[in-house]
């Protein structure tokens, strides 16, 4: 059953954290006022900076983009340290907060995308092959971990249906299937048999073509961070996280739907179209409420689609969305 949520309105941009704000730790710190049990729990964002990460993070090249006003979430981004601190990239390690730890030893220049399927377009591809830099928009999206914690992220890309464009699918093409890196040298999750290496995901035509669909470059005025997914991943705001391929190193184009990592590691736990739905509990928690980092508590009603069904409910017309999970 597909429910009908209230449309979003736009905010200022200007209410969206300022650099300077962002980047003070002093004032991360005094706005999470958790203490140590929270912390012991597992439940806080990271609170101290090792061997560097946030130095590393403010030195990260400035990236230009024009704030696109019609894609800002109503809800306060979070700040850049929350962002690049806390992450769910098994790639990089377990949990939240290892990767950021691990993610200097990732090298992401040079940076080749394979594209192959049915696509008039395929070989090797570099990252300005596909992404129109002089285009680049500024978004601020809504994420939503299926863990039923969530973000709000200022993000910068292009639509991926600009990128895909590029490459001419074939009119048979209906499912677009995004390989992760595979390099366990630089990636120590990937030395861990949690999941089938390399990670896949795969977005529906429709779905992938969609404008709210993004290729993300960069986040909050920065080339995105090795953490979360440099130096190129994708964005669906209407799907739980795991669905937003990070580190794309394949672009493939196919008639039949692919089987994606999440579930073939647990088929019933995570289906394909992972379409946030607080009226779908995942078998092991409720996905009712959600936890608004950096809170502590899921107090957060959960919204259909994550608040976007607006744009994309009609995606799934007569789909029963409790089947199709």
């Amino acid at each position: 059953m597909i429910l009908k949520v209230k449309k979003r309105s736009d905010v200022p941009y200007s209410e969206v954290t300022p650099e300077h704000v962002y980047l003070s730790r002093r004032t991360f710190l005094q706005a999470l006022g958790i203490g140590g049990v929270g912390a012991a729990a597992g439940l806080t964002l990271a609170s101290n900076n090792p061997s560097g990460v946030l130095e590393a993070q403010a030195s990260l090249a400035p990236l230009a983009a024009t704030p696109n006003p019609k894609y800002i979430a109503t809800d306060k981004p979070n700040t850049f340290e929350q962002i690049t601190t806390y992450n769910n990239f098994y790639e990089l390690g377990q949990p939240y907060d290892v990767p950021s730890k691990n993610a200097s030893k990732l090298t992401v220049k040079p940076w080749t995308v394979k594209v192959d399927g049915l696509a008039k377009k395929t070989g090797n591809f570099g990252v300005e092959d596909l992404v129109n830099f002089k285009a680049l928009e500024e978004r601020v999206y809504r994420h939503r971990c299926v863990e039923a914690w969530s973000m709000v992220m200022p993000f910068i890309g292009v639509p991926l249906s600009s990128v895909l464009a590029k490459l001419e699918p074939q009119p048979s093409a209906k499912f677009v299937e995004f390989t992760t890196l595979l390099r366990p040298s630089e990636m120590p999750g990937q030395r861990v048999a949690d999941l089938q290496w390399p990670y896949v995901e795969a977005l529906r035509m429709d779905e992938a073509m969609h404008p709210l669909t993004l290729m993300v470059v960069g986040l909050y005025g920065k080339v995105l961070p090795n953490q979360c997914g440099a130096p190129l991943r994708v964005h669906i705001p209407w799907k739980y996280g795991f669905k937003s391929g990070k580190s794309i190193v394949k672009i493939r184009f196919t008639d039949a739907q692919p089987r994606n990592s999440w579930a073939i590691a647990a088929p019933n736990e995570y289906g394909f179209y992972a379409n946030v739905n607080p009226n779908v509990p995942h078998p092991r928690w409720s996905q009712a409420r959600e936890r608004r980092l950096p809170g502590l508590f899921a107090t957060t009603p959960t919204q259909m689609f994550n608040g976007y069904g607006d744009e994309v409910a009609s995606l799934y017309t007569g789909m029963d969305l409790a089947r199709n999970f």
